[in-house]
């Protein structure tokens, strides 16, 4: 299993932020083909004082292959053109294999 993993930042405004997420990049970043898994967690604090980030998000898949089918698809590239006009300026994106 892979995933894609993306952490955001605080954003200028959390409530509009928030209310973008859930009503509009969520549902979009569903009907991405060949995603397994979504998990969402707000981050609340740190080991070091205040976190760096202010959500992380993890997209599963089956493999890679499934994976960048599915971000190459039609509704992979309207998730992606949503999360940079909502989030570009605060988002970070990786890619890791699950062990």
């Amino acid at each position: 299993m892979v995933k894609l993993i993306a952490l955001y930042r605080k954003p200028a405004d959390p409530a509009a932020f928030d209310k973008h997420y859930r009503e509009i990049h969520m549902p979009l970043a569903a009907k991405i083909p060949g995603l397994v898994k979504m998990d969402v967690a707000k981050v609340f604090g740190s080991p070091g004082g205040d976190p760096e980030f202010y959500q992380v998000a993890e997209l599963f898949f089956e493999n890679k292959a499934a994976m960048f089918s599915g971000l190459q698809s039609p509704e992979g590239a309207a998730a992606a053109k949503d999360v940079k006009n909502f989030a570009g300026e605060i988002i970070h994106m990786m890619f890791a294999s699950v062990e």
